[in-house]
């Protein structure tokens, strides 16, 4: 049986590398320096190479004025040839090989050395022709040279600005090796670079040093937010910090309220949530405990009935508490929206409530819009709204009265209202029934106290508003009725769906 091959893992992804913002600075501040700094040497040695040729090139330029001045005809000849001594004065030097040559004008030599390379046109050959003295690099026997030449009229009445058109022209040319500028190049490089391998480790270790001390405050940040209580969320002062991380703290500040509300509503809910419970559970125990006392079977039964209504009123507590705490923890950016039909929803959620509605003889009715209304939502919340709106109407609606849920368009917003017959609200409560718990004062009618909480956080999410009148249909003084409307805004199309 063959072995598996090795597979190896797949390599971490960049976002889940940690970086160091010290070593991040620090590479960005290194590496122009490192590369400037070879830049730097480059052309360091060709300035040293500029400066180191001027003086010899203004010695050059001395001997070849001096050579040239030996030079003149003699009848049909020329005369130009140095005695020795002179010739052992031009060719003095103690480092570099000087090398000299006299042509006359037909090429042919006439002193110095006969290999020495003869210039080209051009390259400042037209500057030496008038009488004036041209450098060139050249080479002799594969040794690099560098040659001062010029050229010097055999006619002594031509004027020497004239001499380029001069028929008889000799050339003069005197040449040595490049050792001297190559070692003088050299200190000079020598001068200007060594001390940067002294000052570089010391930048280096200077730049180290500030990086250092500047991130410190970081640290001492770090520090006094490790030292904090657990249950300590107040936001850190911004003028204790750099100027720089001001809005970062800023927004730190900014999650630390948010998740101090959080919790703070998590321990509300749980408060309001044992204290409501505290109700229905004790009218079971004394319930219980009354009927385990009782012998009469018929107490017995009434003690059960009352067990079992205060079940019922514990689990319905218990589900809308479930439902508030899954509205308020789902923020609309963790819905699914999609385009759906309000119409349909509200007729299948009238439905579901027809049975409960024949229980509370109330006569329940839809009335449908005259065209489809489609709107972004996420259904299960928007039917848990519908029902929670159906419920409240239900409960508040005494006998022989009746709920009307309507759907239609205002324009290009979607109106979804809930209208009954009940006692109705008054506008200096319409504010506070959307709060969790709360319940008008004088109303018999049970319930959580937590149905309209729910609507507001489930409308809210949806992007929709809220409003409470009295029942514009209802006529009578007793129960003037409610009207719950909510506006949806109309869906927001895609680019692609616009076009």
């Amino acid at each position: 049986m063959a072995e598996p091959l090795y597979v190896p893992p797949n390599p971490e992804p960049d976002e889940n590398i940690r970086h160091s913002l010290f070593g991040e600075i620090l590479d960005w501040m290194l590496a122009p320096l490192l590369l400037l700094w070879p830049m730097s040497i480059a052309i360091t040695y060709l300035v040293a190479k500029s400066i180191a040729n001027e003086p010899f090139d203004d010695a050059l330029e001395d001997r070849v004025t001096v050579l040239s001045q030996q030079v003149r005809p003699i009848g049909s000849g020329i005369a130009a040839r140095l005695a020795p001594g002179a010739r052992d004065i031009l060719r003095a030097d103690d480092v570099d090989s000087v090398y000299y040559q006299i042509s006359g004008p037909e090429g042919d030599h006439l002193d110095g050395d006969r290999d020495l390379p003869r210039p080209k046109a051009g390259n400042g050959d037209d500057e030496a022709r008038a009488g004036k003295v041209a450098f060139r690099n050249d080479s002799l026997h594969g040794t690099p040279l560098r040659i001062a030449y010029t050229y010097v009229s055999l006619d002594p009445l031509r004027q020497r600005e004239d001499a380029r058109d001069a028929p008889g022209l000799a050339l003069v040319q005197v040449a040595e090796t490049l050792d001297k500028r190559a070692h003088l190049a050299n200190e000079i490089i020598k001068g200007v670079i060594l001390p940067q391998f002294i000052i570089l480790p010391v930048i280096l270790a200077l730049v180290w040093f500030a990086l250092s001390r500047g991130l410190t405050p970081l640290a001492v940040l770090q520090e006094r937010i490790r030292a904090r209580p657990q249950d300590d969320l107040s936001p850190i002062d911004p003028r204790q910090v750099p100027e720089e991380i001001s809005p970062l703290v800023g927004s730190f500040n900014d999650m630390l309220e948010r998740l101090a509300q959080t919790i703070e509503m998590q321990k509300r809910f749980i408060a309001d949530a044992a204290h409501q419970m505290k109700t229905p559970l004790a009218g079971m125990r004394m319930q219980s405990e009354l009927a385990l006392r009782q012998v009469d079977p018929d107490e017995v039964r009434r003690s059960l009935e009352q067990v079992a209504k205060s079940s019922e009123s514990a689990t319905r507590l218990v589900n809308q508490l479930l439902a508030l705490a899954r509205a308020e923890n789902q923020p609309s950016g963790g819905l699914t929206f999609g385009a759906l039909d309000l119409s349909r929803l509200a007729r299948e959620t009238v439905q579901d409530w027809v049975q409960a509605s024949f229980a509370h003889q109330i006569d329940l009715g839809y009335e449908p819009p005259d065209e489809h209304v489609t709107i972004a939502a996420n259904p299960m919340m928007l039917r848990e709204l519908l029902s929670n709106l159906i419920d409240n109407a239900l409960r508040y609606t005494p006998a022989g009265g009746s709920v009307t849920v309507r759907v239609r368009r205002d324009g290009e917003n979607a109106l979804l209202e809930v209208e009954d017959t009940g006692p109705g609200i008054a506008p200096a409560e319409r504010a506070r029934v959307f709060e969790r718990f709360y319940r008008i004062l004088g109303s018999n009618t049970q319930g959580s106290g937590l149905g309209l909480a729910i609507v507001r956080e489930i409308a809210q999410q949806h992007g929709a508003e809220i409003d409470i009148f009295n029942n514009p249909r209802s006529h009578s003084t007793k129960y003037p009725g409610s009207l719950f409307r909510l506006t949806f805004p109309p869906p927001v199309q895609d680019a692609d769906d616009a076009i």
